[in-house]
């Protein structure tokens, strides 16, 4: 197992949220090596509590140690008892969930902002260090069994599987499964794309209504993310679409569909943005830089992949797989540049040969990855 860099330093109780097969029950055992442990995939627990959700004391058998609650949102009124023991007792909890929607849904107490929430991610490059393999990893991904499987394709279609059945089909969110599996790979193909709601609809054969829906859950699964465009001062039409992404390029390529049509080119791109995506999301979030993520879309397709907006830092990045330079490929970054001088450009490209051009900081990928915390710091400076 890795080391992770998540740490809460918090003696409060707190919310863990992310995706299965991120590493959340495997970190809290490693972090939280003494602690009252209440797993609700467990049937006898889950039973129990969903009965008798008072029944909870029964488990606390050290009340000094955090009490941590996998998969809370198996029982999402068991919020309740969490909070009377909170307040009664001024008891930590740690409650994870792979899943926000059954919580929002059920409009169940959620602490009353007595909880932190933290969000956990798939493996990042810096916590692989050495292991940490460029290739595969935006091949297959970051999920920890993906990296460690002998036939990481095989888990990732499991993986999928998987989540469609538990997640989907078993809480229902869903009556007609195989539309929903059309559209999760009809929506593979928006992904690093300003998401057209329509489009999909038509890719998949279902009504848009209905595929609005279907985002939703993805959403609510957090297994997507969508990122909004950039506006702060705006200068320019922007369009008003977000941008798509599954979580973690290995869930991405397993669920996209291939053809004897398709190219090789046409999907690495979107992987490589991905990548450095997920990785940053999870610096950001563990480091607690603070950072806003966006992108840019101009209505004349001027655009850039990420926005970074800090509270002492403006960083525009845009991503590109390929290993050769062309001056078109830098047009965003110094549109962006007219309408924001204080920016900080990044390009990230495919080669290995680290420069700046006309002001834009050009890094390969790997360094990037390897090096993410320093060129993230709120505090460095790029020279």
């Amino acid at each position: 197992m890795y080391s992770r860099t998540f740490s809460p330093n918090s003696k409060s109780s707190y919310f863990l949220f992310g995706p299965r097969g991120t590493g959340k029950s495997s970190w809290l055992k490693t972090y939280y090596s003494k602690s009252n442990y209440i797993d609700l995939l467990d049937d006898e627990i889950y039973n129990d509590l969903t009965a008798q959700p008072k029944n909870l004391s029964q488990y606390i058998v050290d009340s000094k140690l955090p009490i941590i609650i996998d998969e809370v949102q198996k029982i999402p009124h068991l919020l309740d008892e969490v909070h009377r023991l909170i307040e009664l007792h001024k008891y930590q909890f740690i409650l994870t969930g792979s899943s926000a929607r059954k919580l929002r849904k059920s409009g169940v107490n959620l602490l009353g902002g007595r909880a932190l929430t933290y969000f956990f991610h798939p493996l990042t490059s810096i916590e692989m260090k050495n292991d940490f393999k460029f290739k595969e990893a935006l091949e297959f991904g970051l999920l920890p069994m993906a990296t460690q499987s002998d036939n990481p394709n095989k888990y990732l279609q499991s993986y999928i599987a998987t989540y469609l059945k538990e997640e989907v089909q078993q809480e229902r969110l869903t009556r007609n499964m195989p539309a929903f599996h059309r559209f999760i790979q009809a929506a593979s193909l928006s992904q690093a794309a300003p998401l057209n709601i329509s489009n999909v609809a038509a890719d998949c054969s279902v009504e848009r209504k209905v595929v609005e829906d279907y985002f939703s859950i993805l959403r609510d699964l957090l297994i997507t993310v969508e990122l909004p465009v950039f506006s702060k001062k705006a200068k320019r039409e922007l369009l008003k679409k977000s941008k798509f992404y599954y979580f973690d390029v290995g869930v991405f390529r397993a669920i996209r569909p291939r053809g004897p049509l398709d190219l090789e080119s046409e999907i690495i791109g979107p992987a490589l943005e991905t990548l450095i995506l997920q990785n940053i999301r999870a610096v950001n979030d563990y480091s607690e830089m603070g950072y806003e993520l966006f992108y840019w879309h101009t209505r004349k397709h001027e655009e850039v992949d990420f926005i970074l907006y800090g509270k002492n830092r403006l960083i525009a990045i845009e991503v590109k797989s390929s290993s050769r330079l062309r001056p078109k490929d830098f047009e965003g970054l110094r549109q962006f540049k007219i309408d924001y001088p204080m920016a900080e450009t990044i390009f990230i490209y495919g080669g290995s040969e680290e420069k700046k051009l006309s002001g834009i900081k050009v890094i390969p990928a790997t360094l990037f990855l390897r090096d993410i915390n320093k060129f993230l710091s709120p505090v460095f400076v790029f020279k």
